[in-house]
């Protein structure tokens, strides 16, 4: 029997029940069901909609539905329309004819809005530290090699020399404005839509301020129409995800590339790659791989839902039913993501001999000497036009480029100085750049805005209580 049978003549279709049917999906809300339904009773008893003997009993029931929920005992039903029917029905089968009295004054609407809220909260916290925990590998590795360099790249030629840790912190940067989107979505998302009913609220006394603080919620809605139809927050956590994975995967392709015969800069741990099925030889980085490859599947849910809710009128339509999957896929992957690349960031054995020699190549110093030009006046244009002439005829194979600099007579032998192994990196001083003082100053600046960000989630609860 369905929560709404006294309304039609007659059963529904066995096709339409399937198609409609969401158990598969959202049974993983079972557990932040229960807990609403338990804020919800409080607040039915506060209010004295319900006397207090029957919300015991209620609570009671509840309980011992969550205690068959987290056992695996929870036995769920074949009409079962979804995990909110499945737990009433067995609330009911305990509770008797109070079980009834479990939705008063309440919607599935609501009630989903409110379980899906607890959820993604949960769960965009436990993403937030997961990222976190890779930020921390990136400063403890960009901590571990000193002065070690390598090429920095544009347009994946080489530019110019950095330290390694400037380059790895660089992705740290990106991983902490990832959890800055995490605090804004987890802060924007944190309203109880619980007392909102199916779209118009209740001619009950409800207590929803009651109910949204009991779910330890910031706060409660402001308009009942807007609480049960707002998705803002699973498409806010699609993004979340989706951008986590751009740059996850820009991480990857990195890892791909470096960790080639071609670049040589870094060696896979064995635990953290896989071999060939035919080639005895290979090492595949496939952790970086799938990393990449799952980044185009995080846009796909992000794109998909946004088209699902463009055309939407208020206030709750049943195509709403299509957020969890995108959303529980997201969270499940990037979650997933993050660790293994966690882990394969920790394991990195860095050829730091390879590094330094692709690093020291004299032609990388080149905006160097250009430079050296403008502080004895020549324009930058001029300077530029000095060097590269200088480039090209040295990779003509005219003769080293050290040795032309030395000949030259804008530049000379001080100026091939610059040339010299290290010495390029040495001079780059401006605050945020790659040089040995700015990187120093920045791995402070990083560990103290990755304490900060621990912080700032620790007052956000692991697991709904």
């Amino acid at each position: 029997m369905t929560l709404w049978s006294g309304r039609m003549g007659v059963e529904p279709a066995e096709v339409m029940m399937a198609f409609s049917a969401s158990l598969d999906v959202d049974r993983r809300l079972a557990g932040d069901d229960v807990q609403a339904s338990m804020a919800h009773v409080r607040g039915l008893g506060r209010s004295g909609i319900l006397p207090e003997a029957e919300v015991d009993v209620l609570l009671a029931a509840l309980g011992t539905v969550d205690e068959e929920l987290s056992s695996g005992n929870f036995a769920f039903g074949a009409q079962d329309e979804d995990v909110h029917t499945a737990i009433e029905r067995r609330v009911t089968e305990i509770a008797g004819d109070t079980g009834a009295r479990l939705h008063t004054g309440r919607s599935r609407n609501d009630q989903v809005a409110t379980a899906l809220r607890l959820y993604t909260r949960r769960e965009l916290a436990a993403l937030a530290r997961a990222v976190l925990g890779l930020q921390a590998t990136l400063l403890d590795r960009a901590r571990g090699v000193g002065e070690a360099r390598l090429p920095g790249y544009t347009h994946l030629q080489r530019a110019q020399p950095v330290l390694l840790a400037h380059h790895l912190l660089a992705h740290g940067w990106a991983l902490g404005r990832d959890v800055d989107r995490i605090a804004d979505a987890l802060a924007r998302l944190d309203v109880s839509p619980l007392g909102a009913g199916a779209l118009a609220g209740s001619s009950l006394p409800l207590d929803p301020d009651g109910t949204a603080a009991d779910l330890g919620f910031a706060r409660r809605f402001e308009n009942s129409m807007d609480a049960v139809s707002d998705r803002d927050f699973v498409a806010e956590s699609l993004f979340v995800c989706a951008l986590l994975g751009v740059h996850l995967s820009r991480l990857g392709e990195e890892i791909v590339l470096f960790s080639s015969d071609e670049f040589g800069f870094y060696r896979l741990d064995d635990a953290w790659a896989t071999g060939s099925s035919m080639l005895p030889q290979k090492k595949n980085p496939d952790v970086a791989e799938l990393a990449r490859g799952k980044a185009g599947r995080l846009v796909g849910h992000l794109a998909g839902f946004l088209t699902t809710l463009k055309g939407l009128p208020l206030s709750y339509n049943r195509d709403l039913q299509e957020d969890k999957e995108p959303l529980f896929d997201a969270l499940d992957q990037v979650s997933l993501a993050c660790r293994a690349i966690d882990g394969l960031v920790s394991s990195l054995v860095f050829e730091l001999d390879t590094m330094r020699a692709a690093a020291d190549a004299p032609v990388l110093a080149a905006v160097d000497l250009a430079e050296w030009l403008v502080e004895r006046g020549t324009p930058f244009r001029q300077a530029h036009g000095i060097v590269g002439s200088l480039v090209r005829a040295s990779l003509a194979g005219g003769a080293p480029l050290v040795e032309l600099v030395t000949a030259s007579p804008e530049l000379g032998p001080e100026a091939a100085e610059l040339l010299a192994p290290g010495a390029a990196s040495a001079r780059r001083r401006t605050p945020g750049g790659a040089g040995s003082a700015a990187v120093a100053v920045q791995l402070d600046r990083y560990a103290a805005r990755l304490a900060s960000d621990e912080a700032r989630l620790a007052g956000i609860p692991a697991h709904n209580t």
